[in-house]
């Protein structure tokens, strides 16, 4: 966490008694950070500032980077206003350091951030106010950052695929199906390799329908995977979204490294394929709804659901 310096404080304090808005002096205070502190981004979740209008303080054309966060679509198109770097987060319960990890796995998605980067995250509860601000640097979190010393994350999946099935997966892990908790795994990319070390538990359901009409980039697609996802196996999807198989039982050739303590089969099949084959691996845990996602052996980043109190700023 940051910590304040004296002079910084004043200014806090000036625009408190001026009655700026909680947002605002949130917003001083990061500006200011990153100011003394030489940084070189601020990732600002933008549905927790009281008016949009906010976003006059800052200077988009300077040599900061700023980039905006949000769930909400109408947010995200206004935002756009001011920068082309805006991140849309998905709409589920997600705890503060969830909604972190999304918007900087999104931004290093998009190049938005490169490793050693130092940045401000300002945030606060999915449906609540500006109250946390935290200094990173790329490479030092690692929990969130081990990936960097790999290969770009998606080198060979379209973002686009990437982003839809993280989302995808978040969703089940918020909701569900049929209000009842559900465990899957989705594999991206190098899907002939990946098929060399499988086999089908069921008959394909996808198997013999054209490929444009079998995308994961297709909308009408949610309902379809959401539909399967109860079904034992893995999805198979090609870096491009086409969906090869759902029900797929992993049998991968090399054995991963160790597995976190508490982790299961499904995570252990999704570490091993991941070390046998150039794909990435995401999880759902049936018990917990975190969202794990897995490359080249290693757990990468988890995604954990806020709990209800998480997620509901007091009255």
């Amino acid at each position: 966490m940051a910590k304040i310096s004296g002079k910084e404080k004043k200014q806090i304090k000036k625009s408190a008694r001026e009655g700026t808005s909680n947002s605002r002096v949130m917003l001083v205070a990061a500006l200011q950070v990153i100011k003394e502190s030489k940084l070189q981004a601020l990732l600002l979740y933008v549905d927790g500032l009281d008016d949009l209008e906010e976003l006059s303080s800052i200077d988009f054309s300077g040599s900061l980077q700023v980039i905006l966060v949000t769930r909400d679509e109408n947010i995200c198109r206004k935002a756009r206003e001011y920068t082309k770097k805006v991140v849309r987060i998905p709409e589920v319960n997600l705890t503060r350091m969830g909604q972190i990890k999304m918007a900087v796995m999104f931004s290093f998605s998009r190049r938005f951030l490169q490793p050693q980067d130092r940045f401000v995250f300002l945030t606060g509860l999915a449906q609540g106010k500006l109250d946390t601000l935290m200094i990173m640097e790329v490479g030092r979190e690692y929990e969130m950052f081990q990936s960097v010393d790999q290969p770009p994350l998606t080198e060979h999946i379209r973002r686009a695929v990437f982003e839809r099935v993280l989302n995808l997966a978040l969703e089940l892990a918020s909701e569900g199906r049929e209000g009842k908790p559900i465990g899957a795994i989705f594999i991206l990319g190098d899907s002939k390799e990946v098929g060399k070390n499988s086999r089908q538990n069921i008959i394909n359901p996808f198997k013999g329908y054209p490929e444009e009409e079998r995308n994961i980039l297709d909308d009408s697609m949610t309902e379809t995977i959401k539909e399967f996802s109860s079904i034992d196996g893995a999805f198979i999807i090609k870096g491009t979204g086409t969906i090869v198989s759902a029900g797929t039982y992993l049998l991968p050739k090399v054995i991963s490294a160790e597995l976190p303590q508490g982790l299961g089969a499904r995570h252990a099949a999704a570490a091993a394929i991941t070390a046998a084959t150039r794909s990435i691996a995401l999880t759902i845990s049936e018990s917990t709804g975190t969202v794990r996602i897995w490359r080249q052996g290693q757990l990468i980043t988890e995604i954990e659901k806020a709990k209800r109190s998480d997620t509901t700023p007091p009255e």
